[in-house]
Formats: structure tokens, sequence, C-alpha cells
């Protein structure tokens, strides 16, 4: 898959607000170049693609994680299941429309969604699933380029859902081999959990360093 769209070197390209580019497509071979380098879309619905690589990035790295008493013993407790790739289109349309405090709108476009289900249906995006009994009530999705795996959102209906999901996700990824995450942003949650900021140079030698590896994360069953 070759995408026609040449991404500049974000090491040397961005600019101040970590911007790499404006406008090109969401086809899955751009979607994959861009992974490929380091830069990930964000944009709002009705303005142009925006393609970043943020001065710092948020990266989780598992020997890192930090699981709480509270957390590790409510973990133990739950009787929620857990499924990878189980309903990957609920799980993206739900982190579109949830509410979150703070914010007014979403990044996570029809468009978006659109494209991310195509490239879910290629197998480079995954989802991972919370149910209780029936109930879808928490899940993330992700990208894997090349070994390497880049999470773009997550949700909850219940408590602790969405860090039972990322937990559920790190030990999978970690079976798999892979040592880290890209978070792409930092948020208080994450943060708590052992996430760390660091320069653009830094991320994009660890994620030459992940890709030469060549692991295979995923099998698409549930």
């Amino acid at each position: 898959m070759i995408s026609h769209v040449v991404f500049p070197d974000p090491r040397t390209m961005t600019t101040g607000e970590g911007i790499v580019g404006i406008g090109g497509d969401l086809q899955p071979a751009t979607l994959i170049a861009a992974y490929r380098a380091g830069i990930f879309p964000w944009f709002s619905e009705g303005m142009p693609i925006a393609w970043f690589c943020p001065d710092e990035r948020a990266i989780l790295r598992f020997r890192n994680l930090h699981i709480s008493r509270s957390l590790a013993r409510e973990r133990r407790r739950t009787t929620f299941r857990f499924t990878v790739n189980g309903d990957f289109p609920r799980v993206i349309t739900t982190c579109a429309h949830i509410r979150r405090a703070g914010e007014s709108g979403t990044w996570i476009t029809r468009a978006m969604i659109k494209a991310y289900r195509r490239l879910h249906e290629l197998g480079h995006a995954h989802s991972v699933e919370v149910w209780d009994e029936d109930e879808l009530v928490g899940g993330l999705y992700g990208v894997e380029v090349d070994g390497t795996f880049a999470g773009e959102s997550m949700f909850h209906t219940h408590s602790n859902a969405s860090k039972f999901a990322l937990l559920h996700l790190i030990e999978h990824l970690r079976n798999a081999g892979l040592e880290w995450i890209d978070v792409q942003m930092m948020t208080p949650h994450l943060e708590a959990l052992g996430a760390e900021l660091v320069t653009r140079d830094e991320f994009l030698d660890l994620l030459a360093q992940s890709q030469r590896k060549g692991l295979k994360l995923f099998d698409k069953v549930i």
C-alpha cells in the first residue's frame, strides 16, 4: 500500500504548534505513512486535515506502569469481560460521542470514524472493549503500524472501565514483545498510570528502534 502523500521530516519541519502539514486525505495508505513517520491527524469538523508531531510526546513505558493499590484491588474484583477487536465500530463511535468534562466538541469527526474503520478492516486499527454482561461500558482504540502502537481515544460509562481497558491492552502488547505505547497527549489519568513526556527527537528514536523489531501485535480475533 503506497501513499501519494510525502510527509516532511518531523525533526526539521514542524511549526511551534507541532504541525508538519495541512491538507491531504485520510486514505489508509496516507494514515499508515503518517503513523510510520510518527505523525497523526488532529482537526475539527469542517476544518482542513492537520498533521501533528508535537514538540513533546506522551508515552507510557510498561516498566514504569503504576497501578495504585485501590485500582489493583478493583481490577481483581471486577466482573467485567474484556475483548480485543470485539466491536471496533461501537468503540470509536462512542469515543466520538461521549461527553467529556471541559470539552464542547470532538476531533473524532465523521471522516475520521470512516477512515479508522477502514484501517481496522485492513488490520491496522484495533480496539479493546469492556463489557458488563452485554453492555459496552468502556473501551479504547488505537493504531498499529510496523509493530508499534499509538493510542487514540478511550471512554468509560462505569467507574474504572477505561483504566481496565488500558491495562488489558498493555498486558496484550507486553505479551507480544512491545515495551511502550504512544499516548500522544498527556492527561492526569495517563500521568497517574506512569506516562511521561519525551522530546520529539527522543520519541522518533524510540519509534525507529521499535519498528526495527518487526513485532506482530494483533491477530484479528476476539
